[in-house]
């Protein structure tokens, strides 16, 4: 059901010649996974009701963690420079 999920996307911002600031020149971004699922099958597995609460959803399959190492520094990934 989670076809073509990947939880981090990167894109290349215009960089402008008079610019002030140093360029980031990669940036990302995290999308959700329930961008990807259509609707909500019968029968899907379950957190136990203490593990809900602390992934903030009932559902493994929507579960997504925020990786704050990945999004300051994207390029480490994909191989692109993402320095700030």
């Amino acid at each position: 059901m989670l076809l073509h999920h990947t939880p981090y996307k990167t894109y290349e911002p215009f960089i402008g010649p008079f610019d002030p600031c140093p360029p980031i020149k990669v940036k990302a971004y995290s999308t959700p996974p329930n961008l990807y699922i259509q609707f909500q099958p019968p029968g899907w597995e379950q957190f136990s009701p203490a593990e809900a609460l602390k992934r903030g959803t009932l559902w493994p399959a929507l579960y997504s963690p925020y990786d704050p190492k990945y999004m300051l520094n994207p390029g480490g990934m994909g191989g692109k420079e993402g320095k700030r």
